[in-house]
């Protein structure tokens, strides 16, 4: 199928979930993974209708906003180093991935510097695994008074990656697990989030009856990836 055939079927796929989970239309909006993937894939789905797209790395991304309308969103969705922050700043609409109080302090010193005021996810490791990024839950419960009075970060919600699983049920309890999160830190130190950022291609319909606002979906519209092999 063409991409925007597999835009459009994703899209409907969204919105029957929603529908079961008796959430409104248009509640989940879809971040396209355009990482990897050429700027003409990326402007064919936006011909299509797609406005948002993630994007793992500030330099791929740099490379591709160019070719794009001024009206495409842009997310950063991967990891974010600290040498790539002011670029993230000025190009980037949302920041998924912000695994650390460490970064989240020099985020806060360069938006202060540029100012700026950046929306920015806070990524947790809802599954507790040592090979991934993010914030602990309970790290994240006991760091939230200082990471919730940085006064130049909009800390806008959660985001996760939980354990890949082959049945996306079994990725329901994390991502349950990232929304009781969101609702017990909502409110304190006056940030309100609103956003949750889980589910992915194989799992994102049990995301959004759990509560997710943003799915990340790429394979799924724009086919599988081919990595360069490392030099």
């Amino acid at each position: 199928m063409s991409i925007q055939q597999n835009l459009e079927h994703i899209l409907s796929r969204i919105r029957a979930a929603e529908l079961r989970a008796g959430r409104p239309a248009g509640s989940v909006r879809l971040v396209a993974v355009s990482k990897t993937f050429p700027a003409e894939d990326v402007k064919a789905c936006h011909d299509a209708g797609q406005r948002i797209f993630g994007e793992n790395k500030v330099q791929e991304g740099l490379g591709k906003i160019p070719s794009l309308p001024p009206d495409t969103e842009w997310h950063l969705i991967g990891p974010l180093q600290r040498n790539k922050v002011r670029k993230a700043l000025e190009y980037f609409t949302l920041i998924h991935a912000v695994d650390s109080l460490r970064l989240a302090r020099f985020m806060d010193t360069v938006a202060q510097e540029t100012g700026k005021r950046p929306r920015i996810l806070l990524e947790v490791n809802v599954g507790n695994e040592d090979s991934k990024f993010g914030f602990f839950p309970e790290t994240l419960e006991k760091e939230w008074p200082e990471l919730s009075s940085l006064n130049h970060l909009e800390i806008a919600g959660l985001m996760c990656i939980p354990p890949p699983v082959e049945n996306p049920e079994e990725a329901r309890p994390y991502f349950r697990r990232l929304r009781e999160l969101k609702e017990v830190l909502s409110g304190r130190g006056g940030a309100t989030l609103t956003e949750l950022s889980m589910g992915m291609s194989h799992d994102f319909e049990t995301a959004i009856e759990e509560g997710a606002t943003l799915v990340r979906v790429g394979t799924a519209i724009f086919g599988g990836r081919s990595y360069a092999p490392a030099s």
